[in-house]
């Protein structure tokens, strides 16, 4: 995952393995949060997590997930939650690793994680 530097979600993917609940579900996270800044794409996860915890009496709303709105009959299978969620909550933990990261030091976002960046100087 990388954010532009104005704060946006600018690039996101994933190499998982997981049954086909899991791997769709990641797949519109993916699409769904390109291009928003980092408090819409938040939003957005946790409109979709509050969807799919519902036990199906949060309809969602389909402007704010998008596609992800197709997984609302998940919520009815509790054993199943949580292979729609996956994808979802590791988009999140990316994000706060990030961001907590940025506030400490100059980072570099590559693939969901925080790699320092040396601001000065020569490395020996």
């Amino acid at each position: 995952m990388a954010l532009t530097d104005d704060g946006r979600v600018g690039d996101i993917s994933y190499d998982g393995q997981g049954c086909s609940i899991s791997q769709a579900s990641t797949s519109v996270l993916t699409d769904q949060v390109v291009g928003l800044s980092v408090r819409e794409a938040l939003a957005t996860v946790d409109a979709f997590d509050a969807m799919i915890t519902s036990r199906g009496n949060i309809e969602g709303d389909e402007d704010m997930i998008g596609d992800g709105i197709a997984f609302a009959g998940v919520s009815k299978y509790p054993a199943r939650v949580k292979c729609a969620l996956l994808g979802w909550m590791a988009f999140k933990d990316a994000v706060v690793q990030i961001v907590d990261g940025a506030d400490a030091a100059p980072t570099k976002n590559v693939i969901g994680t925080v790699v320092p960046v040396q601001t000065g100087g020569s490395s020996s």
